[in-house]
């Protein structure tokens, strides 16, 4: 089976979270009850198709964004899916973080600012040759 590893980056602390699609798919059907849900990947896939997996693993992080951004609250259960204890009284702005598939060497930002990829430490100057 596969596992989605999601970075989850609040108030300046960081903690992952692996879920599978099927839990995805759970947390789906209990939002629908309280929001406005986007859409959700297809539960039916050919898991061994690398390309179909990337495009999945993009529909959840495209989901995850979406939730964030369109709702002023956050539900509890989505709260609990990323396995967010208390959410400061700051802004929303400072919930964010990143996601990626466990099997996989790639990452790209999850969040409902304009997305950033470093590929090195953008803190750090390149060496003179």
């Amino acid at each position: 089976f596969q596992v989605f590893k999601i970075e989850v980056l609040m108030s300046g602390r960081k903690h992952f979270v692996e879920k599978r699609y099927s839990e995805f798919h759970a947390l789906h059907k209990k939002l629908k009850k309280f929001i406005r849900t986007p859409e959700i990947p297809s539960k039916h896939v050919r898991n061994w198709i690398p390309k179909v997996l990337e495009q999945r693993r993009q529909g959840l992080e495209l989901y995850l964004q979406t939730v964030i951004l369109e709702n002023e609250e956050l539900p509890k259960i989505f709260l609990d899916f990323l396995n967010v204890r208390h959410v400061p009284s700051l802004p929303k702005a400072e919930s964010c973080g990143s996601f990626d598939e466990t099997e996989s060497e790639e990452s790209s930002k999850l969040s409902h600012q304009p997305v950033l990829l470093f590929l090195r430490d953008p803190y750090v100057l390149p060496k003179a040759n």
